[in-house]
C-alpha cells in the first residue's frame, strides 16, 4: 500500500536539514525500489526548503511508521510537522519527471 509522508521542517533548521542529507539519502537509497516518488517541498523560489513529500510502499501503516522514526531527518528533529496517509495512485504520473540530458 502507498503512504504519503507530507513532512515540514521547524523553522530555522536549514543548516540541519544540510548537515544530515547525506543519511536521508542513503537511508531512501535501502528502499528506492519502493519509491513512488519523492523530494523536497520548497517555497515558490523552488530552492528554499520547507520540508519533504515522499510516496512509498509499504506493507502496513505500521511498517511505514517503523521507517520513518528511523529516518535521519526525523531522528535529528528536523520536522516540526509530520502526516502519514494512505494514498491511491488514480493518475499516472506525466509531469515532474527531471528533464533528460
Amino acid at each position: 500500500m502507498l503512504f504519503a509522508f507530507v513532512l515540514l521542517d521547524k523553522p530555522g533548521t536549514a543548516d540541519l536539514r544540510l548537515r544530515v542529507r547525506p543519511e536521508h539519502k542513503a537511508y531512501l537509497a535501502q528502499r528506492q525500489d519502493h519509491i513512488a516518488f519523492a523530494g523536497p517541498l520548497t517555497h515558490d523560489d523552488g530552492q528554499t526548503m520547507l520540508g519533504s513529500l515522499l510516496v512509498m510502499d509499504f506493507a502496513s501503516r505500521d511498517e511505514a511508521h517503523e521507517w520513518l522514526a528511523n529516518e535521519p531527518f526525523y531522528k535529528a528533529g528536523l520536522y516540526g510537522s509530520v502526516a502519514v496517509h494512505a494514498f491511491n495512485n488514480l493518475w499516472p504520473q506525466k509531469a515532474g519527471f527531471p528533464k533528460a540530458v
